[in-house]
């Protein structure tokens, strides 16, 4: 019911986060969570009856069911260290990745231990087999369930135990993905009571087993709502953040052009990339390009000031209007010669201090000035 859709969201995850690992490869809970975005996708993919014949008409009945554990093992896995990875202390990171990586490899090793086991005409079992009692096949379902069991329940109870640091939206679509996975624990819980109700009764209990994967695929909703609730919420945060500092990035325009066309050295020009990676690992946010600019700008107030203090001796530059202090400024550009001489001992002055000690009141108080510059040289 859920499995295109999950697909489709796991691939925009991938481009999504690749994008972000690519910024910053050194991250490693992201390099965590675009893994585990691919295992699960290719894991989705493989669990479909197609692809899983596909795989064992190229090579042997039974490989199917192992690359698609196996996948979707790996996804899990790296789920789990995804929140791990956000712990603090670095013994305690160790000690969850050898914990994790040793059930991982042990489970792997028993599905494929099972397989081999289970006789050439059998190996293309289902969980509705009529050779449940086959100790071989028996095992491969509840060794398999029993690592889905530890694997929904861990990841789960760690987005409950983020769920209640997190901001208030980024915490209710973690509690709401922590329902979902703890959801499917229960869905894998009720599978290996199936596999022991079949080894009695081979086929029976069909009613429990459409039951239980009607509860997946609820268990699986809930799990993407939560998902596509905190992914919401960040991009839409993401969106806002970026069309807030573009904005205020273009409000110091004229302030800017003003004070780099008379101090061009303030701006500091970055080497070509060498290529498409780099200008992608390199590509400036409007939130970085806003703060060089605000920082320009504040450094050619700077220079600019003892010419301020001659143009204006009796002024507050520090405090007065903006309006007066952009007709200061215009004056004093024009005051200033095209080539300072080094020599030329220069006192700067405080010019336009924001009321209070924070840098979103000091981009309010440029942002202010470049406005009435503007309309100035408008």
């Amino acid at each position: 019911m859920f499995q295109v859709p999950l697909i489709i969201l796991l691939g925009v995850g991938v481009l999504w986060k690749g994008i972000d690992l690519a910024r910053a490869p050194h991250d490693r809970v992201l390099r965590f969570l675009v893994a585990s975005l691919v295992l699960l996708m290719a894991g989705e993919i493989l669990s479909f009856p197609e692809a899983n014949e596909s795989i064992d008409t190229a090579t042997a009945v039974g490989l199917g069911k192992v690359a698609f554990n196996g996948l979707y093992m790996s996804g899990l896995f790296a789920l789990v260290l995804v929140f791990v990875s956000a712990m603090r202390g670095a013994e305690a990171y160790r000690r969850h990745l050898r914990i994790n990586t040793g059930l991982l490899v042990g489970t792997l090793t028993a599905l494929v231990l099972a397989v081999i086991a289970t006789p050439a005409g059998m190996r293309g079992h289902s969980l509705s087999t009529p050779d449940m009692a086959h100790p071989a096949i028996a095992s491969f379902y509840l060794v398999g369930n029993a690592y889905f069991v530890y694997a929904y329940l861990a990841s789960g109870l760690w987005a409950l135990h983020y769920a209640r640091r997190a901001s208030r939206n980024l915490g209710l679509g973690l509690l709401t993905m922590a329902l979902g996975l703890i959801g499917l624990t229960i869905t894998s819980v009720n599978r290996m009571i199936l596999v022991a109700l079949r080894v009695d009764e081979p086929g029976s209990h069909e009613a429990f087993n459409t039951v239980n994967w009607s509860l997946s695929d609820w268990a699986m909703g809930i799990a993407l709502i939560g998902i596509c609730y905190s992914g919401g919420v960040q991009l839409i945060t993401r969106l806002r953040s970026v069309v807030h500092h573009r904005r205020r990035y273009h409000e110091l325009a004229a302030l800017w052009t003003a004070l780099t066309a008379a101090y061009p050295e303030l701006v500091l020009n970055r080497p070509p990339d060498r290529s498409r990676w780099q200008r992608l690992r390199r590509r400036r946010a409007y939130e970085r390009r806003f703060y060089r600019r605000l920082i320009e700008c504040r450094d050619g107030l700077v220079r600019l000031s003892p010419y301020l203090t001659r143009v204006a001796p009796d002024a507050d530059l520090a405090r007065g209007p903006a309006d007066q202090l952009a007709q200061h400024i215009n004056e004093a550009l024009a005051l200033k010669p095209a080539a300072e001489s080094p020599h030329t001992e220069l006192s700067a002055a405080l010019v336009a201090s924001p009321a209070a000690n924070d840098l979103g009141a000091d981009a309010d108080e440029l942002i202010a000035l470049s406005h009435a510059l503007r309309e100035r040289t408008s």
